[in-house]
């Protein structure tokens, strides 16, 4: 497997798991929006999922984003 596929593997591999995260996460937002939890628990937990998300997904994402940097005599 060349370099260049090894890249775009695990850009793909990367992409997928961000979209399901982003699926798991909107299931979740939709969930507590049904509970009677009245609307400082809402707010506390929805809060909570939203850091969450955003410390599992914007690795992931800069990771996608980094610019490509090879040295001669990569493979």
């Amino acid at each position: 497997m060349g370099l260049e596929h090894r890249r775009q593997t695990i850009k793909a591999q990367r992409e997928q798991l961000i979209n399901e995260l982003e699926t798991v996460y909107m299931d979740a937002f939709e969930r507590i929006g049904q509970l009677d939890l009245g609307e400082g628990a809402v707010a506390r937990l929805t809060q909570l999922m939203l850091r969450s998300r955003e410390a599992a997904i914007t690795p992931l994402q800069e990771e996608i984003e980094k610019p490509v940097i090879t040295t001669p005599g990569q493979a």
